[in-house]
């Protein structure tokens, strides 16, 4: 993010607009790392145990995530020496302040996916009759 966005008033329908604001949501948009912050929201979470939870994910794509997320401050990896190393996931206090809005955007997404669901079919049905 840029030092020249920090005086930006605060005006919903030009947040699109604000490359700090597209860039902050790409990451914490994506399928990817909403899944994983929701996972990690009970607590931290070995790799192996986060790819059994997050269904489809392919290993490099959850390393890729992962180190996403690291990056940004989101999640913190700790390393245990062990044999095999022993490497935890967890959230920062930054990915904590994330999980509750990420929490709250996916019981939406459950409590109204029949609604969508049933506006997709009506569209996909009025989109067959436009061309025929």
């Amino acid at each position: 993010m840029s030092d020249r966005h920090i005086d930006v008033p605060f005006e919903p329908e030009t947040f699109g607009a604000c490359p700090a604001v597209t860039e902050v949501l790409s990451r914490v948009g994506d399928k990817w790392s909403m899944q994983v912050v929701i996972r990690l929201g009970s607590g931290p979470r070995r790799f192996n145990e986060l790819k059994r939870l997050v269904t489809g994910i392919s290993q490099r794509m959850l390393t890729r995530t992962l180190r996403g997320l690291e990056r940004d401050g989101l999640i913190s990896r700790t390393v245990t020496p062990s044999v095999p190393p022993r490497v935890d996931y967890e959230l920062t206090p930054l990915g904590h302040s994330l999980w509750s809005p990420v929490a709250l955007l996916s019981s939406w997404a459950v409590t109204n996916r029949e609604e969508i669901h049933q506006a997709r079919d009506r569209y996909d049905a009025g989109e067959r009759e436009n061309n025929f």
